[in-house]
């Protein structure tokens, strides 16, 4: 198969058929690692226009997802390798819910469709998460509200006392479960 690189992080599939073999994934991975924001995917959509999207996408262990929520869009997430938490809030950044999806045979959900307008986001449990999202197109930066209380991307030194906070929560909502 054939993919088109559009940057650091992301391949387009060519073609009518789409298809990915561990190889090919095995680069991703690659491209997630070295990638400065931990991430990389294969899209098999032709197009950012498609009305569905469906993506292949890897997360390095330290990626920053920042929490976020889309308007009028469910998404869905299957597992292919790892584990990671999906970690819900509260408009004011309150942590509401956890949930573990993992590869089929591990400890959590392998597949997890979320149909609210919740902000959420992932802190992958492995050095790298692997999975296969769909969601509907066309891709417009504005459906997707990043929460005004979650520090930017670019801010290096906001980020990581972010992920330090959201590390003590995950670890105090799994004693609370337990």
């Amino acid at each position: 198969m054939q993919f088109n690189r559009i940057n650091d992080e992301v391949l387009f599939a060519t073609g009518p058929l789409v298809g990915v073999r561990a190889a090919d994934f095995d680069a991703v991975k690659a491209m997630a690692a070295a990638s400065q924001r931990r991430r990389a995917r294969i899209c098999a959509h032709p197009d950012p226009e498609d009305r569905v999207h469906e993506m292949l996408i890897c997360h390095a262990r330290g990626v920053y997802v920042p929490p976020h929520r889309h308007h009028g869009k469910s998404e869905s997430l299957h597992v292919i390798e790892g584990e990671c938490d999906v970690v819900f809030f509260d408009e004011q950044g309150v942590l509401t819910d956890v949930i573990r999806v993992a590869a089929p045979g591990a400890d959590g959900l392998f597949y997890l469709r979320i149909n609210s307008c919740a902000y959420h986001c992932m802190v992958p449990r492995t050095d790298f998460f692997v999975f296969h999202e769909t969601t509907s197109g066309p891709f417009r930066r504005e459906d997707n509200e990043q929460a005004p209380w979650a520090p930017a991307e670019t801010d290096a030194e906001a980020v990581a006392a972010h992920l330090s906070s959201l590390a003590m929560a995950l670890a105090e909502h799994g004693r609370k479960k337990d």
